[in-house]
């Protein structure tokens, strides 16, 4: 229970140091307005340096996440925490656009060897049989951190605090959580005195936790494996809808619903908020449909996105507040971040095991977030050059070919399990 709680604690913290920039980006605006800066020029210049953010965020977990299956997921988690702290302290003495945008490069590098020490440190702690539950647990700390953050900075806006003081509390937090880990976080249940974990037996390293003898051997059955680069690319469709959200809601809410820059940040919780919902759902639910029904929820939950992302289209500008569209990205959340939280989580552990799980969750993701890079410059560009219809027509199209794409998982899935082996 202590290894949980700081892992979640841990990995909700860090991402205090991501909402900041998405809930203070309508201030940031403002304050380059005074500079003489236009509004979509604005617009334009921080979702530039969100894409830098997440490419780096991306590159990071590509070629640094292995590094926990070398040294283990405890150091890989320490630098996780410790390097947003101190970033996000030099964005907010910061006073131009490339000081922020080295800061903000720096926090997410950083960060992106988070997960995959999360995922490093799960595997030698819990049993391959809960892999659903408790990773699904896990994948809430992010949702939950995101809403947290944004509903108390949201408050602070609310209390008159501007934009820095956002990243003074955001570095505080993860600071706070940095000491808990360093004290008593601990790499696997082996050294607390229990016995080894279970890894799921049909992963494609077997049963051994060692040290892997080269990073050729650790990556040659998961690049030769069909099924890994398929999980690959659905990170890549899903990561795309959902870095859009993160990073936007709260100027859709106040430019185009009506929300003031207090209520759109707060109100922006709901994405994250709900999304925390579907995951516990959705990880309990795959623990009892087995590997299969993963797939399966995967395809509904990408399909129904899709749909309802069609349904946002809908919508028309309006200066009322409007609840509606807020309960649509609520739907779009419940549909979309159950089943995504498994492709770098119980996924990950299920091809890559305790050897290999760091590197395997490391490369699904750093795929996922190179077409997250998209949510950033290019989403700006869409929603100036054709609104935010133009922007939802083309995340209902992503969302629609990643179904398409679970549905060809699901269905090589159920190839294997009808002839009783893994599919590679």
């Amino acid at each position: 229970m202590t290894t949980v709680m700081l892992l979640f604690g841990g990995y909700a913290a860090c991402y205090f140091c991501r909402a900041d920039l998405s809930v203070a980006t309508p201030l940031l605006i403002q304050e380059l307005g005074t500079h003489g800066v236009s509004h979509s020029e604005a617009i334009v210049r921080i979702g530039t340096m969100s894409s830098f953010g997440v490419l780096a965020y991306a590159l990071g977990k590509l070629f640094l996440g292995w590094l926990g299956d070398f040294w283990g997921g405890r150091p890989n988690f320490l630098i996780a925490l410790a390097g947003p702290t101190a970033f996000t302290l030099l964005f907010a003495t910061g006073a131009t656009l490339p000081l922020f945008t080295m800061a903000w490069i720096g926090n997410r590098l950083t960060q992106s060897l988070g997960w995959a020490g999360l995922i490093k440190v799960s595997s030698k702690w819990f049993d391959y049989s809960v892999y659903g539950t408790i990773l699904g647990i896990l994948s809430t700390s992010y949702l939950i951190g995101d809403a947290a953050a944004r509903q108390f900075m949201g408050m602070l806006i609310q209390h008159g605090c501007g934009w820095r003081a956002l990243f003074y509390f955001a570095a505080a937090v993860v600071g706070a959580l940095l000491i808990a880990n360093l004290l008593f976080l601990r790499e696997s249940r082996v050294e607390a005195g229990h016995g080894e974990a279970k890894a799921n037996p049909l992963n494609l390293f077997g049963e051994t936790e060692a040290r892997p003898p080269t990073l050729a051997a650790l990556l040659g059955p998961l690049l030769r494996s069909r099924t890994f680069a398929l999980v690959c690319l659905l990170s890549l469709g899903c990561t795309v809808v959902r870095e859009t959200f993160n990073m936007w809601t709260p100027v859709y809410l106040q430019d185009y619903v009506g929300y003031g820059a207090g209520g759109a940040a707060s109100m922006s919780a709901i994405f994250p908020g709900v999304g925390a919902v579907s995951v516990l759902v959705s990880g309990w639910l795959s623990d009892r449909l087995g590997v299969n029904g993963r797939s399966l929820l995967l395809f509904v939950g990408l399909a129904a996105t899709a749909v309802a992302l069609v349904v946002l289209m809908s919508v028309h500008a309006t200066s009322s507040g409007s609840a509606f569209p807020v309960v649509t990205i609520g739907v779009i959340a419940f549909c979309l971040l159950g089943p995504y939280s498994y492709l770098g989580g119980a996924f990950a552990l299920d091809l890559g095991g305790k050897q290999a799980g760091a590197v395997s969750s490391g490369i699904i993701d750093s795929v996922g977030y190179l077409g997250g890079v998209l949510a950033g410059d290019s989403v700006a560009r869409i929603s100036v050059a054709f609104g935010w219809q133009g922007v939802f027509v083309v995340l209902a199209s992503v969302s629609a070919l990643s179904a398409l794409g679970a549905g060809y998982l699901l269905a090589l899935g159920a190839a294997a399990r009808a002839a009783g082996r893994h599919v590679s």
